[in-house]
């Protein structure tokens, strides 16, 4: 039979009040359990440890003081690691691990983490962009303390809190001409080359908003960056369907870029924070508040399109939606 860190604790206990009485009553048990516990503890190192005297209580040999000293060190390590786990559970501080399958990340994760991190902070932060898949795999295996996902393709296993439900849009070039409508639709959409978002998920999600044979125009572009795909309908190399939006009309090109509302009724993708819902760090629980927070509140920064033409916001174009 394994060792226990209770046989351990009623052991220790027991000698160093040397009277199994007074040890039982300390630890609020039965003396009974007390003196099981040193029969635990005698059989696992199968030698005798405590000389048990009738009238002057119990005493440890010089075996039985040394297994208390290696006892009480392993009992001291053990309640150090409780406190630094509540520590940790409790405190903003330590590292804060979080994996994006979210290509616009970058326009609102800095904002949430303005909401509950001071500027200057004991948290180190680690954000890596993945795909969703990986983005599971994180979780699950411990590499990230929470992701931010498309819940669409979720697992069972994973645990969430759903964010914001993003319709697509279309992105254009500013000078194309469906960007003088305030909608589209997907059968003029379906008459221009396209430029498709070539990620998990995505890639097929983008294929699935067509009817069969209504695209008139081939593919002309698949790339698996949001930036590449901006980039490249700012240069006119086609059009293009997503559903989030960063809060700027500018690309990596230096040319702009304008979106419209698609008039259909399509489905949307859902952005989720996923996280150990059971047992979360402090941090963890803040990040969550704070995502939800921010996707709460109306306004551009949820980074989702409208069916109206938005203000601009400081250093933004007017002809954003």
């Amino acid at each position: 039979m394994a060792l226990t860190l209770k046989a351990m604790e009623y052991f220790t206990t027991a000698l160093r009040h040397g009277n199994i009485a007074r040890a039982a009553t300390e630890l609020n048990i039965a003396a009974s359990a007390v003196s099981a516990a040193i029969d635990q503890v005698e059989a696992e190192f199968d030698l005798t440890l405590v000389v048990r005297q009738r009238a002057r209580g119990i005493q440890a040999n010089a075996a039985g003081r040394d297994v208390m000293r290696k006892c009480e060190r392993l009992l001291e390590d053990y309640r150090s690691l409780l406190l630094e786990g509540t520590g940790l559970k409790k405190s903003l501080s330590g590292t804060l691990r979080v994996g994006y399958y979210a290509p616009v990340a970058p326009a609102f994760l800095p904002q949430v983490f303005d909401a509950f991190l001071a500027k200057r902070t004991d948290v180190t932060l680690e954000l890596e962009e993945c795909n969703n898949d990986e983005a599971q795999d994180g979780l699950l295996n411990g590499t990230f303390d929470a992701i931010l996902f498309v819940s669409e393709d979720v697992r069972p296993a994973i645990a969430y809190d759903t964010l914001i439900t993003a319709p697509p849009y279309c992105l254009l070039p500013k000078s194309h001409p469906l960007a003088k409508h305030d909608a589209v639709s997907m059968k003029q959409i379906a008459q221009h080359p396209l430029i498709v978002l070539n990620r998990p998920v995505a890639a097929s999600y983008y294929e699935g908003l067509f009817k069969s044979g209504a695209r008139k125009e081939p593919v002309a572009a698949y790339a698996n960056s949001t930036e590449m795909v901006r980039s490249l309908v700012a240069s006119g190399r086609g059009i293009s369907i997503l559903n989030m939006l960063p809060l700027t009309s500018g690309t990596y090109s230096g040319a702009p870029v304008t979106e419209r509302p698609i008039s259909d009724n399509l489905p949307p993708l859902t952005l989720a924070i996923g996280y150990e819902k059971s047992r979360p760090r402090r941090i963890v629980k803040d990040l969550v508040r704070a995502c939800r927070d921010h996707f709460d509140a109306p306004g551009p920064a949820r980074c989702v399109i409208s069916g109206q033409i938005r203000n601009a916001a400081p250093g933004l174009d007017n002809d954003r939606l």
